[in-house]
């Protein structure tokens, strides 16, 4: 029988470290958890939620999958956003992708990866709907950050279509979903300009993602596409559109 030893020990040492700093973090954070945010990410190792936004245990409501999809028939996904709005009334939910997506790479590979096909058969949409502007980037890596940044405005709609959001703004409740996507290489968050907070405002948003998508691809196809990092690109739309 093999025990994850070190890992304990280290569990340990990090609510020793947590007690001596604030002696009453556990007994507090035990009594209520009122988090205002619902991230919806990437099951991703190099992609840890609450560290990316500098936020503690109990700060952060997460939901994780390949690929960061929401479905409309995945309960567990609905389950989470349901709870979230319902129960926690979080003001906010981030579908929050990766640049350099293994999910999001595979969903257009020729090769079968078995079960998890049918999952990325969600992102193979994303791909096939968006196929003449993914075709402007002949350098994969490119393409595959564009994709990456479609997915999650793909997702985000999604969100603002679920019965539970939708409710929630009938309601009149305080609840603003965004489209958020993650830098690996140098651990930066880059708002997508997707942040809906109302029915009347999804088609809005959406259009205005990609309006600044467009403008992302006319600089590329104005430049050396294989030589502009997702950072710079976006930098140059802002500075655009600000």
């Amino acid at each position: 029988m093999k025990r994850l030893t070190e890992l304990l020990e280290k569990n340990r040492e990090w609510a020793d470290k947590i007690n001596q700093e604030d002696p009453l973090f556990f007994e507090t954070l035990a009594q209520q958890q009122a988090p205002e945010y619902l991230w919806i990410g990437c099951s991703d190792s190099r992609v840890p939620a609450n560290e990316i936004v500098d936020m503690l245990p109990g700060e952060l409501f997460v939901h994780r999958n390949v690929a960061n999809v929401v479905v409309h028939t995945d309960m567990n996904c609905l389950s989470v956003i349901q709870y979230a709005v319902e129960v926690l009334k979080v003001k906010h939910i981030m579908v929050v992708g990766h640049y350099g997506c293994g999910g999001v790479a595979a969903s257009i590979e020729q090769e079968a990866h078995g079960l998890i096909d049918n999952w990325l058969r969600n992102i193979r949409r994303v791909f096939q709907k968006h196929s003449d502007f993914l075709s402007v980037w002949d350098h994969s890596h490119q393409q595959l950050d564009r994709l990456c940044e479609l997915n999650v405005i793909e997702q985000s709609v999604n969100v603002c279509e679920t019965t539970i959001v939708q409710q929630a703004w009938e309601n009149g409740q305080d609840l603003t979903v965004h489209g958020w996507i993650y830098g690996l290489s140098d651990g930066l968050v880059n708002d997508l300009e997707f942040n809906a907070s109302g029915i009347a405002e999804v088609e809005e948003q959406y259009q205005l993602a990609m309006s600044k998508m467009n403008k992302l691809r006319e600089l590329a196809e104005a430049s050396d596409k294989g030589q502009q990092s997702p950072r710079s690109l976006w930098d140059k739309v802002k500075s655009i559109f600000n």
